[in-house]
């Protein structure tokens, strides 16, 4: 796993990281991940399919203790999670929505606006996630590893 530090702005770390790793390494970067999530509500994970964005997700939310599987939401577009210490968590995937009008129907906007965690894949079929949305990119290096990169907002 190679790892590029985390930037800090005023003594506060911040999310901008960088780490390819393998698929037996994916934990690891998940915990990074958390340990460097601060106040953020808002994740958008961009990447091809196949990238692998829901194992990501996954792992972020077996870190966090939620009590049930995590699936991909590609038919339902929101999924509701509860963590061990009653934490909500939104896994919302957009593949299949077709604009902004859409999304708000399905209850997408209530949810990014919530206050809770949201874990948002393809995130650029809409355009109104809020400004402090953290932009997640996974990239396919090969068939075994990926490349993770947060880029903050602003």
């Amino acid at each position: 796993m190679i790892q590029k530090g985390s930037f800090a702005i005023h003594g506060i770390y911040l999310c901008n990281m960088e780490s390819i790793y393998s698929f037996n390494e994916i934990e690891g970067v998940a915990k990074n991940f958390i340990q460097h999530m601060n106040s953020y509500k808002v994740f958008a994970f961009h990447g091809n399919l196949g990238a692998g964005k829901t194992t990501f997700i996954q792992n972020i939310c077996k870190l966090l203790e939620v009590k049930v599987n995590v699936s991909s939401p590609t038919f339902s577009i929101i999924n509701r999670y509860s963590s061990t210490n009653n934490n909500i968590i939104y896994h919302i995937d957009l593949y299949r929505v077709k604009d902004d009008d859409e999304a708000i129907n399905a209850g997408v906007e209530e949810c990014i606006f919530s206050n809770e965690l949201c874990f948002i894949e393809w995130p650029d079929r809409v355009t109104f996630l809020p400004a402090e949305t953290v932009n997640v990119f996974i990239d396919t290096i090969s068939l075994y590893e990926r490349k993770l990169f947060c880029k903050l907002p602003g």
